[in-house]
């Protein structure tokens, strides 16, 4: 069993993503997590770290003790002991944690190295309405939080309103990116979306009707991807695809108050909607409103649905949709 680091403030939102690099899943206490297994811990947006679980207990200091003096130790080597007040929910005077469980490890015959050790034990702690706990377990995984190299405004080609990498990155992970898989943007704009799914392993495809935006993206995906993304001109509601040519779907809708297609904008997400499901088995969708209504008339089952904030003006929709 492994304890998940949760990164964000949504915490369902993260569980959700995290299914894609880890398995069954399951709320913990606010920040944390587990899984039954790990695979694909390096590639998630919104999950620090993952590590291989002692035990759990209450969230004190008392009961990190007793967890660690109860467990086999099967390892060798230098440690290092990091505790950690998630989201500062608990109070505990993580310093007199770590003292205390390393004088224990000591005991048991491990060297102690802050800067470079062997193996990392993180004593995690935290407490809210999903529940209190306190869980120990060995550092086993971490996410490359590289997302700032990214940024929309540092890439080749920007417009306003581009999606964050960090988010962009969970999108693809849950409409299925990885390799071995076909990811398709049917508006693709600057690529933002693409370039996530390529650096995963996807072959990626994306099409927009802009030929400014596709040249756009075209720059912008060369500069981060190493081959394996095409560019095609179309419509979203008209795909030069054939039938089931894709694995998943993922695109985010314009937004009324930016579309200069306000009008037509309803009757386009709707095909769009239609389209995708023609061509894949899942689909990721994002506006500025819910498409439920859309994706059910287009055959799609909704799996999950979130709300993000942006900012006070803006919240963002994300429909997870499967056959």
């Amino acid at each position: 069993m492994y304890v998940l680091e949760l990164a964000g403030q949504d915490d369902r939102f993260a569980a959700y993503e995290a299914r894609s690099g880890a398995s069954d899943v399951s709320m913990l206490a606010p920040g944390l997590a587990t899984a039954r297994a790990i695979s694909g811990v390096a590639q998630l947006a919104f999950t620090h770290r993952a590590g291989r679980l002692l035990g759990r207990g209450d969230p004190t200091v008392e009961d990190a003790r007793a967890i660690l003096r109860a467990a086999r130790l099967e390892r060798e080597g230098s440690v290092a002991v990091r505790a950690v007040d998630v989201r500062s929910t608990t109070g505990v005077d993580t310093q007199a944690v770590e003292r205390a469980l390393g004088n224990i490890l000591v005991e048991r015959g491990f060297a102690v190295d802050l800067e470079d050790p062997d193996h990392e034990l993180r004593a995690l702690f935290s407490a809210g309405d999903a529940g209190a706990v306190c869980a120990l377990g060995w550092l086993a995984a971490e996410s490359t939080r590289d997302f700032t190299a990214r940024k929309p405004s540092d890439r080749p080609f920007f417009q306003p309103g581009s999606m964050d990498p960090m988010l962009a990155r969970a999108l693809v992970n849950v409409a299925g990116a990885g390799p071995d898989a076909r990811i398709l943007d049917p508006m693709c704009g600057t690529g933002g979306l693409l370039i996530e799914a390529g650096l995963v392993g996807a072959a990626v495809v994306g099409a927009d009707v802009q030929p400014k935006m596709l040249r756009g993206s075209g720059e912008n995906l060369a500069a981060f991807l190493d081959g394996g993304w095409a560019l095609v001109r179309g419509s979203a509601d008209a795909l030069a695809l054939t039938e089931d040519s894709v694995d998943g779907v993922v695109f985010d809708t314009p937004y009324g108050r930016q579309s200069k297609i306000e009008g037509e904008l309803e009757t386009l997400v709707a095909d769009a909607l239609g389209e995708a499901r023609r061509v894949a088995p899942r689909c990721v969708v994002v506006g500025d409103r819910s498409w439920e209504s859309q994706a059910r008339s287009a055959g799609w089952t909704v799996d999950a649905a979130f709300e993000r904030r942006v900012h006070k003006s803006l919240t963002r929709h994300v429909l997870v949709l499967v056959e």
